[in-house]
């Protein structure tokens, strides 16, 4: 897809009805299908944003962005996500975490980024926090510079994403769950599956529209 094709999208983004919890649970492993919304309530998850950045590449073919985290001691160490994390009293509403945290972790700044739309929340069990994604553009290419959180910046093709072939199904044991089959996109030979995967299924529902 290329930059002028994605510019002429972004009208119908911002109105398309979205694809929910059904396009999420496309790609959600079955120990998230078992959370529903009350008990989802019940466990008073903290709050926390992520953003989907878009932006053109050298050929101008439009790409976004995923990190891998950095290793340390907790639930999602190195894993794929978007960049993101928890909301901050100083925060006025969940888009600016979404933007400033994009900012601190990979240092584009938010007055470069135009704010699309908000998704559909994603509840991630082992951590409690209950994700409200954003879709961003930024209309050129960013310098990254990443900071600790962050081990590297993964730049991903949308027609990749778009390509069923991207869709498989991995087994994986972590420290909540033990030889799971889940499903998962495979981009640019990393492992996208979890939260990530539920927000790009809907986005790429979206994008299909």
């Amino acid at each position: 897809m290329k930059i002028n094709q994605f510019k002429n999208k972004i009208v119908s983004l911002k109105t398309l009805e979205l694809g929910g919890l059904e396009a999420q649970f496309k790609m959600a492993p079955e120990l998230r299908l078992r959370y529903n919304a009350d008990k989802i309530k019940a466990n008073n998850p903290r709050k926390a944003a992520v953003l989907a950045l878009f932006y053109p590449n050298e050929n101008n073919e439009i790409t976004f962005l995923l990190t891998q985290r950095a290793s340390y001691k907790g639930t999602h160490s190195a894993q794929i996500s978007f960049p993101g994390g928890k909301f901050d009293k100083t925060d006025t509403n969940l888009q600016e975490t979404a933007l400033r945290e994009t900012f601190e972790e990979v240092g584009v700044s938010a007055s470069s980024i135009t704010v699309i739309r908000e998704l559909t929340d994603v509840y991630i069990p082992p951590s409690n926090f209950l994700a409200t994604p954003f879709i961003g553009f930024i209309d050129r290419r960013p310098v990254f510079d990443t900071n600790y959180e962050v081990a590297q910046t993964i730049e991903v093709l949308v027609s990749d994403l778009l390509n069923e072939a991207s869709l498989t199904t991995v087994n994986l044991t972590t420290s909540y769950m033990k030889n799971i089959d889940v499903p998962c996109f495979k981009l640019n030979n990393y492992i996208v599956w979890g939260a990530t995967a539920m927000m790009l299924s809907e986005i790429k529902e979206l994008l299909k529209s």
